[in-house]
């Protein structure tokens, strides 16, 4: 990692310490937009990470794929809800087309706008709070210039989505594999938080007291935790590597590893945890409702794993 993408993911990090402990999650999910408007306008002033990926000539960053995907990693850590992986991707969407409308990309850069891509209309992420919404089919972008979107009730309450359903359309141009680049984002935000529930659990083994000593000091927990540990640390890997070479073959790869590991560390959480893991004030639950949802999301670990047994059949 270069040193200015430590810095930046550095940065991020003391703004979600500062901001955005888990009681302001929570206050943010259940909120009306369903994210924290004053900590998403620090993250675009500060940190500038709505504009990571424009080109400075259109008021952005000039920066890469591998720049937002350091700050939803950071961001999946805490869970915590914000428009910029909609905004991301609507981003990528309107730089791709035959004529990219350079006020919209500038609104977007800013965080005035909100931007959601459709993959599917009936869970779009940042739906129901965009303004700047296009659809991706895999060939063709869609604008929706005209829409409704209404909010759906979810399994996660910490991701929020919506249905949207076009009104008006204009074709902008060709599909550039925005499907491939929002995986290995939604897989980098996957990775931060496996990452930070094993955290969660390994010091809560160390806290945890029975028959006179801290369980995490059970050599069947150790055996557990360091499984887990490699787990994560492979799908890292494998997650940093499609970063650094986005392509089909290597997004598939990275959402089925980090899906895989995600659930397998909540899972294994909430079992360490015993049963406060599964009562709503302690939060193991809300990454376990995130490893599920994240899961489906954008296509399930089933559905990437047989576009890559088409790739090898």
């Amino acid at each position: 990692m270069t040193e200015e993408r430590q810095l930046l993911r550095d940065t991020v990090a003391a703004l979600i310490d500062k901001h955005a402990p888990p009681a302001a999650v929570r206050a943010a999910m259940d909120s009306e937009r369903g994210y924290d408007e004053a900590l998403w306008q620090l993250l675009c002033e500060q940190v500038g990470a709505a504009a990571l990926v424009v080109p400075e000539e259109m008021g952005g960053a000039g920066g890469e794929l591998a720049d937002a995907a350091v700050v939803l990693e950071e961001l999946g850590k805490a869970l915590v809800p914000t428009p910029l992986l909609g905004t991301t991707l609507a981003e990528l969407a309107l730089l791709a087309a035959d004529e990219p409308d350079a006020d919209a990309v500038g609104g977007l850069a800013e965080g005035a706008r909100l931007g959601a891509v459709v993959f599917d209309p009936g869970y779009v992420v940042n739906g129901d709070v965009a303004d700047v919404v296009i659809a991706a089919d895999g060939a063709r972008l869609t604008r929706w210039t005209s829409f409704t979107a209404t909010r759906v009730d979810t399994m996660d309450p910490t991701r929020p989505l919506a249905r949207v359903d076009p009104q008006e359309t204009t074709d902008i141009g060709a599909d550039p594999g925005l499907a491939d680049s929002a995986a290995i984002l939604l897989a980098a935000e996957q990775i931060g938080a496996a990452s930070r529930c094993l955290d969660l659990t390994v010091q809560y083994t160390k806290d945890r007291v029975q028959f006179g000593r801290p369980i995490g000091s059970f050599q069947a927990l150790k055996h557990r935790m360091a499984d887990l540990y490699v787990l994560v640390q492979s799908a890292r890997a494998v997650v940093d590597d499609a970063i650094s070479a986005p392509s089909p073959t290597s997004a598939a790869l990275a959402r089925v590893s980090a899906s895989e590991a995600f659930a397998k560390v909540a899972a294994e959480a909430v079992q360490m945890h015993g049963g406060i893991a599964i009562t709503w004030e302690h939060d193991i639950q809300l990454y376990f409702k995130r490893a599920h949802g994240s899961a489906q999301l954008l296509g399930s670990p089933r559905e990437h794993l047989r576009r890559l047994e088409a790739e090898v059949l």
